[in-house]
């Protein structure tokens, strides 16, 4: 082990460390080496989805030390960048420690004379991003590692416009966090600041807001009023703030799943509580079938991403992936905006460079605008801010289940696209359809266009150092044919540059630098590669496509594209 993290580890024997923080350090320099590594070999920074890592003590774990130098160095951040006074907003979710590393913030940021409105309880994330717009706040700060294992609990800091904040910000907000030491150096109490705590007026403010944004009309949604649908929070912030929507709504038949309801952080019920796992709804499902429930939905912990599942053909539940909620979402929402004149031109949505480029497709039928952006709402949301005033944003979306519509949360948010979801359940009942029907109109109109993720864990310091290795590897040996069609653009986004391999001219990426490698063949197969900002993975993206001439041909066309994503995995998983 380097020496480098032994010492930094001694650091933490300090008495301005609690004693049972003292005594843990010290039993990993004792006894646990490979532990005592992984914790202090480097300190938690900025990814895509803000600070995030497992709780324990360390400078590579979430405990309240690090949460406080962070908070710290975040209002230095706020202080030297905006005129005072200074306002943050802070929410949490369920996950263990979250309420106290809430509380941490909270008392930092008053120290530090802040005037703090804090949650009196667990809310979702895209209700914060609300919360920073609605009360004018510089920052806000979202305690929640979203949909990673209990283990998990992150810190994600929002700016004053609601959304998580990009460079150069994020790096300037690292400076000045990394400028903190040691927590001598935190005002923990003290200062001139206040902490406000606020709770139901602002879910009756956020709910309001975001029901504004239903096509539907109360005439359209009392036909289906009693359409049977059941949701589940996977024990998370969903819990009441959903429901409550529906029932504004006027849906009378939304089915709970009770033992999912109860808010912890060890998340019993299931072996991870991410919407995109086929497990985590198996509860939710078995009550849909028993019930005869049409629509099945999950949020995870933070409720900004949603898992949804539909009754396919044979009457069976079938899970959507992120690709596809995001597409039928955006061909609903687009056909309400034609059918009632809405569309001037003005329009536009966005969606991430791994996200189908089926909706590019839908965009461009209705003559809107795609912008495609790297990996992260948060760069969906610097779309919106860029274009506020002079476009319409309609809507988002991602392929890791996130969704958003309207200008008013500047994140992904899984309650609005809940109340959406059962907008175009309405909408498909009232066309004689299922969802999954329009799943295959779409495919038919616009393309099939088919997609899989798959993602390697490489946990510590050699798994990071793979990790490095693999992307060195693709950059010097890029692929040259994708089966067997032959690689015709290769996008460096770490390099901004695009080579057309064909000409080997080469075109500048309008985008920020980011480590992501994407290859694409002369038949529009596509693989992109890239190591996640919030977990210890690498991850990689495959995209097929071919024609659907009628929707008798899907479940065939369906098992034909399958195969090639498989082979595509197997190509680069050698």
């Amino acid at each position: 082990m380097e020496k480098s993290i032994i010492d930094k580890a001694r650091q933490w024997l300090d008495p301005t460390y609690d004693q049972q923080t003292r005594e843990e350090v010290l039993r990993l320099i004792e006894e646990d080496p490979a532990l005592l590594e992984d914790s202090f070999y480097r300190n938690l920074d900025f990814g895509t989805g803000g600070l995030r890592g497992v709780m324990g003590v360390g400078t590579n774990r979430m405990n309240r030390y690090t949460v406080g130098m962070v908070t710290q160095g975040l209002a230095d951040y706020v202080k030297k960048t905006y005129p005072g006074p200074h306002r943050a907003a802070i929410a949490y979710d369920c996950r263990n420690q979250s309420p106290d590393f809430a509380l941490i913030t909270a008392q930092v940021l008053a120290a530090n004379d802040f005037t703090v409105f804090l949650y009196d309880a667990l809310r979702p994330t895209p209700q914060l991003s609300f919360t920073v717009r609605h009360l004018k706040c510089q920052i806000g700060v979202m305690i929640t590692a979203s949909h990673n294992p209990k283990e998990y609990n992150g810190y994600k800091v929002y700016g004053d416009d609601g959304a998580q904040v990009v460079a150069p910000h994020d790096g300037i907000i690292i400076d000045q966090v990394r400028k903190i030491t040691s927590p001598a150096m935190v005002r923990f109490s003290g200062g001139k600041g206040q902490i406000q705590t606020i709770g139901r007026e602002m879910d009756n403010l956020y709910l309001d807001t975001i029901l504004s944004l239903v096509n539907l009309s109360p005439q359209e949604i009392s036909r289906y009023r009693d359409l049977k649908m059941v949701y589940t929070p996977l024990h998370g912030t969903g819990v009441h703030i959903v429901p409550q929507a529906f029932s504004k709504m006027g849906f009378t038949h939304l089915q709970h799943v009770p033992r999912q309801e109860v808010t912890d952080g060890n998340f019993p019920t299931v072996s991870s509580p991410n919407p995109e796992e086929p497990e985590a709804l198996k509860m939710a499902l078995d009550k849909a079938r028993k019930t005869g429930a049409h629509l099945v939905m999950a949020t995870d912990p933070d409720s900004d991403r949603i898992g949804v599942a539909v009754r396919d053909q044979t009457g069976d539940f079938v899970l959507l992936n992120g690709n596809q909620t995001a597409s039928l979402l955006t061909y609903y929402l687009l056909e309400k905006w034609k059918e009632t004149d809405r569309l001037q031109g003005k329009e536009y949505i966005v969606k991430t460079i791994v996200t189908s480029d089926l909706l590019q497709a839908i965009a461009s039928h209705y003559g809107i605008d795609c912008y495609n952006v790297l990996t992260g709402f948060k760069y969906i949301a610097e779309v919106i801010r860029k274009n506020e005033g002079k476009k319409v944003f309609i809507c988002g979306g991602e392929e890791s289940y996130g969704f958003n519509v309207g200008e008013y949360v500047r994140d992904k948010d899984a309650v609005v696209t809940c109340v959406l979801a059962a907008e175009v359940a309405c909408w498909a009942a009232s066309r004689g359809k299922t969802m999954y029907d329009l799943l295959k109109e779409l495919y038919v109109r616009f393309g099939f266009f088919k997609e899989r993720m798959v993602s390697r864990t490489l946990k510590g310091k050699d798994g990071m150092e793979q990790i490095e290795a693999i992307m060195k590897r693709l950059r010097e040996n890029p692929p040259v044919q994708l089966l067997g069609s032959p690689v015709v653009l290769l996008h460096d986004y770490k390099k901004r540059e695009t080579v057309d391999m064909v000409s080997d001219l080469r075109y500048r990426i309008n985008l920020r630098e980011s480590d992501v490698l994407q290859f694409v063949s002369a038949d529009n197969a596509v693989v992109t590669v890239r190591p996640s900002g919030t977990e210890p993975k690498i991850k990689y993206y495959y995209g097929v496509s071919t024609r659907l001439d009628s929707e008798q041909d899907f479940e065939k066309t369906s098992r034909i594209l399958d195969n090639k994503l498989k082979a595509l995995n197997d190509l680069f998983q050698k």
